[in-house]
């Protein structure tokens, strides 16, 4: 999510905080104390408003552990957790790449729900196991309540919600189809997204309430990201089968590294190419290195035909390189995780094959979208 906060790790993942949730915890923190300051008159405003702040911080440590669930047993898949994000609808944990079983994905989907549950019976046990009385009894009910809450509206059975990635993992585990699974899970999400917008704005029109308006913006939260996960999966679908190098350019931008500066500007930059750096090989096809545009300036011209590209060329990192068989799906993972618009692409001889780029796969996308229409 975009302008959150870092406030630091949680078991080494990254932990953040999006503005929304200072609104929330707000307005959280104001309700609670406002409720216990009612039920329980003989507490102070200020202690009121202190116990409310608790209240509100121990119910987002809930969902907070409920993120963990999920993390933990991503974690122990093999799939790193880039981030834990609090925001206004409660938690995000983002994770690097899907399960790779349907059985795993339940597990990851199915754990923030049972985490939940297990708080649901820790706090009323201690609720009941200690005689709690007082605002510390109704603040234990809450906590338990809430958790119970949390748990059951997860397990609605449409994305984005834990139930979806559940219903998600089933459907993939009898078709076979991961995607099928995602877009099955995203229209049950949907239709949940415009009930609960309903029940929001129905109440509003005709009877002017606003008692139903949060389940407005958790409608309209839950329609956006079913509606972007079931075009997200289709379009992993088009690109499943496909690898690196069916998407290289025709004419990759490839030099001899034995060329001297003033032939490859002669033949590469003085011809029209628009390319701006060029892959460098030997003359067994294997790539070497780089050269770019302005690597040329640090040579004078005077000098171009004494000097060979392979003196100017700038060396490429084996990370920053991919396998001609790898599948296209783990290369955009690639581009988008480095931040990089193009890859060398080498074959299994070890011979450079060309250069990918993203707007390549984008064309591509393009172009099967166009023939077969969704």
């Amino acid at each position: 999510m975009n302008n959150t906060i870092r406030v630091g790790n949680l078991f080494g993942i990254p932990f953040y905080l999006h503005p929304s949730w200072f609104l929330v915890l707000g307005l959280v923190t104001w309700t609670y104390s406002s409720g216990l300051a009612a039920q329980f008159p003989q507490l102070s405003g200020g202690l009121a408003i202190i116990l409310g702040l608790f209240t509100a911080l121990l119910l987002f440590s809930s969902v907070v552990a409920h993120e963990l669930g999920h993390s933990f047993v991503a974690l122990r898949q093999g799939i790193d957790v880039k981030s834990i994000t609090l925001f206004i609808f409660g938690g995000l944990a983002s994770l690097e790449q899907e399960s790779k079983t349907p059985g795993e994905a339940f597990w990851v989907a199915i754990a923030g729900p049972l985490v939940s549950i297990i708080l649901f019976g820790v706090f009323t046990a201690i609720g009941l196991t200690t005689g709690a009385s007082g605002p510390l009894a109704a603040i234990l009910a809450l906590a338990a309540s809430v958790n119970l809450a949390l748990a059951l509206f997860n397990l609605i059975p449409g994305l984005p919600l834990d139930g979806g990635n559940i219903l998600k993992a089933i459907v993939w585990k009898i078709t076979g189809n991961p995607y099928k699974g995602v877009v099955f899970a995203s229209r049950i999400g949907q239709a949940f997204g415009w009930l609960a917008i309903a029940s929001g704005i129905i109440p509003l029109l005709l009877f002017g309430s606003f008692g139903n308006f949060w389940n407005l913006l958790i409608g309209f939260f839950v329609l956006q990201n079913a509606g972007n996960a079931a075009q997200f999966a289709k379009v992993q679908e088009k690109l499943t089968g496909l690898t690196a190098g069916d998407v290289v350019t025709d004419d990759s931008p490839i030099v001899s590294a034995d060329m001297t500066l003033r032939e490859f500007a002669d033949q590469r930059l003085l011809s029209g190419e628009n390319w701006y750096k060029f892959l460098v090989t030997d003359n067994t096809g294997e790539l070497l290195g780089s050269i770019s545009v302005d690597d040329l300036r640090i040579i004078p011209t005077g000098e171009w035909a004494q000097t060979q590209v392979t003196e100017v060329m700038r060396p490429i990192e084996l990370t920053k390189t991919v396998k001609s068989d790898l599948p296209l799906l783990e290369v955009i993972q690639l581009l988008e995780g480095k931040r990089l618009s193009a890859l060398p692409v080498i074959g299994e001889n070890g011979v450079l094959v060309g250069i990918l780029e993203k707007t390549a796969i984008i064309n591509l996308l393009q172009k099967q979208v166009q023939t077969h229409p969704a």
